[in-house]
C-alpha cells in the first residue's frame, strides 16, 4: 500500500484533516507532518490576541498520523467502508506551545496491534526538532458487524 493510498483512505476531510504529508509507514511505525495554518477557526478564541494550538487538536493530529495512518497500513486490503476507527485512550504530556503557521512532525512507534486494538508511543516535534508533546495513544480498528 502506498503512502498516497493510505492518505486517500483516511476518514477525515477539511477542516478536521490534520495530515498534510505522510513520509513513512511500515508495520512498526509512521511519520507525517502537518502545518497549523493561521486561519484555522479555533485560533480565533484560543487564546484571544495570543493564539495557541489547543492540546486536544495536537492529540488529534498525533492520532491521525500516528495511529490511524498506521492502522490503515496494518489492515491493508481489509480496510474498507465498513471499517470503524475508535479512539480509546491517551496519556499525553504537553511540553511546548504550538503557534499558528508552525509545521510539526509526528513520529509513531507501534507498541502492539492485536484483536483490532492498536497502541502506539507518539512524539510531536517542531521544525527546530524540539519535542512539543508526546504520549501513548490507543484505539480500536474493527469492521461493522
Amino acid at each position: 500500500m502506498t503512502l498516497e493510498n493510505i492518505q486517500a483512505q483516511l476518514p477525515y476531510s477539511k477542516p478536521f484533516l490534520f495530515v498534510d504529508e505522510l513520509l513513512h509507514v511500515d508495520e512498526n511505525s509512521a511519520i507525517g507532518t502537518y502545518t497549523f495554518k493561521e486561519d484555522l477557526d479555533f485560533y480565533k478564541g484560543h487564546f484571544k490576541d495570543n493564539p495557541v494550538t489547543p492540546g486536544v487538536i495536537l492529540t488529534e493530529t498525533m492520532a491521525q498520523i500516528g495511529m490511524v495512518c498506521l492502522g490503515v497500513y496494518l489492515l491493508g486490503n481489509n480496510f474498507n467502508k465498513d471499517t470503524v476507527i475508535a479512539f480509546t485512550s491517551a496519556d499525553m504530556q504537553f511540553l511546548k506551545p504550538v503557534y499558528p503557521n508552525e509545521k510539526v512532525t509526528v513520529t509513531s512507534q507501534k507498541t502492539f496491534f492485536r484483536f483490532g486494538k492498536l497502541k502506539c508511543d507518539v512524539v510531536m516535534t517542531n521544525e527546530a526538532g524540539q519535542e512539543v508533546c508526546k504520549g501513548i495513544l490507543a484505539g480500536m480498528i474493527t469492521n461493522r458487524l
